[in-house]
C-alpha cells in the first residue's frame, strides 16, 4: 500500500509543479490586421501584441475554436479581432503548414477567452485605429 501511496503522491507533486508552467504559457494579446500585404504565403499581414512583455508577433494566425460560445458569437458577428478591438487570453503555438511544397513553422494564437476591449494605445500596431 505504501508503494501505491508513494506513486500517487509523486503524480500529485509532479502535477502541482507543472501547473504554474501551463498557466504561465497563457497571456493577454491584441490580435489584428497590421496593414502589411504580400503576394505569396506565408503572409505576415496579422500580428499580435503580447500585453505582458510588449512583444509584437508578426505573421501570426488565430485559432478561435477554444473560445466559449458567447465569445465566439462576438468574434463571428463583427471585425473585433481583425481591427484589434478586443484583448484575448491565449497562448502561442507553432504549427507546421505547407505552402508550395515547403514546410513552415508558423505562430498561432490559440484564444481561450475574450478579456476586455482594448485601449487606443494597445491598438497602435494595427492598421486601423
Amino acid at each position: 500500500m505504501s508503494g501505491l501511496r508513494l506513486a500517487f503522491l509523486t503524480v500529485v507533486a509532479s502535477s502541482i509543479c507543472t501547473l504554474p508552467a501551463v498557466a504561465a504559457a497563457e497571456s493577454s494579446y491584441v490580435y489584428c490586421d497590421n496593414g502589411l500585404r504580400c503576394f505569396k504565403a506565408p503572409c505576415p499581414s496579422n500580428s499580435a501584441l503580447d500585453l505582458v512583455n510588449g512583444a509584437i508577433i508578426k505573421g501570426v494566425s488565430i485559432d478561435t475554436s477554444g473560445l466559449p460560445q458567447s465569445d465566439k458569437a462576438i468574434t463571428d458577428q463583427s471585425d473585433v479581432l481583425y481591427s484589434g478591438k478586443i484583448v484575448v487570453r491565449a497562448s502561442i503555438e507553432h504549427r507546421t503548414q505547407t505552402f508550395t511544397g515547403k514546410d513552415y513553422s508558423l505562430p498561432w494564437l490559440v484564444a481561450t477567452r475574450i478579456v476586455r476591449t482594448t485601449t487606443a494605445n494597445e491598438r497602435k500596431h494595427c492598421s486601423s485605429p
